[in-house]
């Protein structure tokens, strides 16, 4: 008796596929028929990785049109997967004797689209826990194919308690197939469906209201989709939407993005953002405590001077009220101003500004201490912790600097808000008499810096540190030539670095020309001596 053959599979246009035996392959299906010169029924098929063959066009005829010129393929309909069910994928993943590359993929991509592993219990133990499903509470069914739920009533029957759901890397594109799954998981808190192509929706979400994070990333989501979510996401505390082309905030009944009463966490990373009048329509989200805005275009931002404008809608609550952390890094802002608009936000104390042009020393951005010392109330920079050590010497390093450049430029001291403050606050005065009297008055700039001197260079060989005082307006060029002396280092080129608390890396003095004072190197700094490579 012979087998009866495989039905032959039906594709649609728009359909999400993956290559057979490769289930993170993932495309959309632009054509399905014949091609010119070729037998039978051929799928047309645009790979989200951008890794093809051709534009939707063979010999001179265009059957579809592709994003890009090698990101399409003409596949024949067996080496496509139409996917699984939601159930089926579980039951591959948890029940069935998997491999170690498997193990390993049982994670959930965390807001940073980094793994985190999830009921991940040891070699020997794993199958037994995780095949009894009533117990888990987390799973990760990520680039399993997944193109449905299955059947609605089994879901909550089969795992009743699962708070956290990472569907990321998927063929779902239809939110009412994630309606489906929320309603059947009443304690699902968690929800990734990142790189899973969203189709818009056209009828009404069911009222989603255990979902407290839900991440987007990379699903082609728009802002006008975010806004269609408030009503269903009562409760939800954290969105992410990173890698969407978000280039505008689209309010959907007024000029200011309303309603989300329970948000405190948005992440916009990684979009097309580039004004700051877009974000500014964010200012009335009461509970955001978190933006996030990396790898964004963002050339400049402001606080408003007058914000009665912006309450006129949304009456007694502050722009940006509760904002406790604004990530800025890898954007295009290179204004002073911008950098001091900061203090404006009431409650701000964790910013990264790393990767703009005005932290880049390079192109003239301004280091560490500057940072620090011009942003009064920032807790956390870039990161790092700023200390109370940190701040009482960045300050003090800043005015110092400053000073060393009014007496070229008094008319300088207009771009340093901070500095009569904190001038004041540190006692620090412009001129103090010399210890004779007989010379006239002496300027901070000719008094002595505590400074430590540390070879790093691989072929000098292990020296001790050395602390030496030296005067303020020592250049990095006769410094260079000091530690020549102090360390024996004829006949070698050397660079030195300035080691500061806090920062990640040693800054590069540069400018030979430069002098101690000119880079607001104070007492106690720590400078490296390295070799020209």
């Amino acid at each position: 008796m012979q087998d009866s053959p495989k039905p032959r599979q039906e594709f649609r246009v728009g359909q999400r596929v993956h290559a057979s035996g490769d289930s993170r392959r993932i495309g959309t299906v632009k054509y399905v028929g014949p091609v010119e010169g070729y037998s039978d029924i051929w799928v047309g098929v645009e790979w989200d990785n951008g890794e093809g063959k051709h534009d939707g066009s063979i010999n001179g005829v265009r059957y579809f049109h592709a994003k890009s010129e090698k990101s399409a393929s003409f596949v024949r309909a067996q080496n496509l997967n139409q996917g699984i069910s939601l159930l089926e994928a579980l039951e591959t993943r948890y029940r069935s004797h998997s491999t170690k590359d498997e193990e390993d993929e049982m994670y959930v991509l965390s807001t940073s689209n980094k793994r985190v592993s999830v009921q991940f219990l040891g070699q020997n133990q794993i199958h037994d826990k995780l095949s009894r499903f009533e117990e888990l509470t987390a799973i990760s069914l990520s680039f399993m194919g997944i193109s449905s739920p299955g059947d609605p009533c089994h879901i909550n029957t089969t795992v009743p308690n699962i708070k956290a759901l990472d569907l990321s890397g998927n063929l779902l594109s239809e939110w009412k197939d994630v309606g489906t799954i929320c309603e059947q998981l009443p304690a699902l808190g968690t929800l990734n469906l990142s790189y899973n192509l969203m189709t818009p929706y056209k009828s009404e979400l069911p009222l989603l209201k255990s979902i407290r994070v839900l991440v987007l990333n990379n699903t082609g989501v728009d802002w006008e989709q975010v806004e269609l979510l408030r009503q269903p996401l009562m409760a939800i505390e954290e969105l992410h939407i990173m890698g969407n082309n978000i280039s505008r905030i689209l309010p959907m009944t007024s000029s200011m993005v309303q309603g989300f009463d329970s948000l405190r966490l948005l992440n916009l990373e990684d979009n097309c953002i580039a004004e700051w009048k877009e974000i500014m329509k964010l200012s009335q989200l009461r509970c955001l405590e978190q933006l996030y805005l990396n790898k964004n275009c963002l050339s400049s931002l402001f606080y408003p001077d007058n914000y009665s404008l912006y309450e006129s809608e949304v009456k007694c609550c502050k722009p940006f009220q509760n904002l406790r952390c604004l990530l800025l890094g890898d954007n295009n802002i290179s204004d002073l101003a911008s950098v001091d608009s900061l203090n404006s936000f009431p409650n701000l104390v964790d910013i990264r500004l790393s990767g703009n042009p005005i932290t880049d020393s390079t192109r003239g951005g301004i280091p560490r201490f500057v940072l620090i010392a011009r942003l009064a109330k920032i807790q956390i920079l870039n990161g790092s912790e700023v200390t109370p050590r940190e701040r009482k010497d960045s300050e003090i390093r800043y005015v110092r600097l400053v000073m060393s450049r009014l007496h070229a430029s008094p008319g300088e001291i207009k771009q340093h808000p901070r500095f009569s403050e904190l001038k004041s606050f540190y006692g620090i005065e412009d001129e103090k008499p010399s210890s004779t009297g007989a010379t006239g008055p002496q300027t901070i700039s000719s008094g002595l810096l505590s400074i430590t001197l540390k070879c790093v260079g691989a072929s000098m060989g292990e020296k001790p540190p050395l602390t030496k005082k030296l005067p303020a307006t020592t250049t990095v060029g006769k410094l260079k030539f000091l530690c020549e002396s102090f360390f024996k280092l004829k006949s070698m080129k050397l660079k030195l670095f300035l080691q500061e608390e806090g920062s990640p890396l040693p800054l590069l003095l540069d400018n030979d020309m430069s002098s101690l004072i000119d880079l607001g190197i104070g007492n106690d700094s720590n400078i490296l001596v390295d070799e020209e490579s």
